[in-house]
């Protein structure tokens, strides 16, 4: 029940037709008696700049979840920011801070790596191959370098944007090698679709999957369905691999925790949830 006293955590983003928080965070939001909601919000990326700040005049907004197109923006936008934000060049939460500042930081990558650990993978010392450097690759190739992985290739249609992940990467972290130009998945340990190809039938395959060893752990960020044609490519080969929600999953709880909601266990988020495609 939405009433007068409920606390809005508004999610941006466009288009919000794939948003699949809602059927995260509200489940449980109602399970714990919590007088909170999630409301996606389909903001485009020419309105962002205009629309974020009358968004926290509200009094009774919360926070915000943020998503495609917004990431990078937000970094501009927010009073404060992280120091994993700042690395990844993006941001997909926001919070007023005690002083009415606006304070953003990113979970993504946090998500992304705890799901692949999850699973058994090991990444330190190992190479991966990051295809998409906008918001949400960037902050996955922040984590990745993070957990210690020793090579990290990045390539995005934008060359610009690789480069410029790769210069942030390596003034945090001097001892990793990386490298940017090429999609080939060739010769990995992890390779990511970090892209938003996969989101509608027609888009090409991030990357030559025949070029993918069956030995490679494959990751997926795109949540349109579950198994996208990208991951079902890879699993045909043999591939394991996590899909794009793991990594939702695996980062509610930090933001839980972000918006001041405690930090609940994976296994209680899941249980709750209500996901479709």
């Amino acid at each position: 029940m939405i009433r007068g006293t409920t606390k809005l955590i508004a999610h941006l983003g466009y288009p919000t037709s794939t948003f699949k928080a809602p059927m995260i965070y509200n489940p449980w939001f109602a399970h714990r008696g919590i007088d909170a909601v999630v409301v996606p919000m389909g903001c485009k990326a020419e309105d962002y700049a205009v629309f974020l700040p009358l968004l926290f005049r509200l009094s009774n907004i919360h926070g915000a979840l943020v998503t495609m197109p917004h990431k990078v923006a937000t970094v501009a936008l927010a009073d404060r920011v992280s120091v994993t934000a700042r690395i990844a060049g993006a941001a997909n939460a926001l919070r007023l801070g005690a002083d009415g500042l606006l304070e953003a930081d990113m979970f993504d990558g946090e998500g992304f790596v705890a799901g692949v650990l999850g699973k058994g993978q090991k990444l330190a010392d190992r190479a991966a191959l990051v295809v998409g450097c906008g918001g949400v690759g960037s902050a996955i190739a922040a984590s990745l370098a993070k957990a210690g992985v020793a090579r990290l290739a990045l390539f995005d249609p934008n060359a610009a944007m690789a480069e410029g992940l790769a210069d942030r990467l390596k003034a945090a972290y001097p001892a990793l090698a990386v490298v940017t130009g090429s999609n080939d998945p060739a010769g990995f340990a992890l390779v990511v679709n970090a892209s938003p190809l996969g989101m509608n039938p027609d888009d090409p395959l991030p990357m030559d999957v025949e070029r993918i060893d069956p030995s490679t752990f494959v990751g997926e960020v795109v949540m349109k369905s579950e198994m996208t044609p990208f991951l079902a490519a890879a699993a045909a080969r043999g591939c394991r691999y996590q899909v794009g929600t793991d990594m939702l999953f695996e980062q509610i709880p930090a933001y839980l925790e972000f918006f001041g909601f405690g930090r609940p266990s994976v296994a209680e988020l899941r249980e709750q949830a209500a996901i479709s495609y």
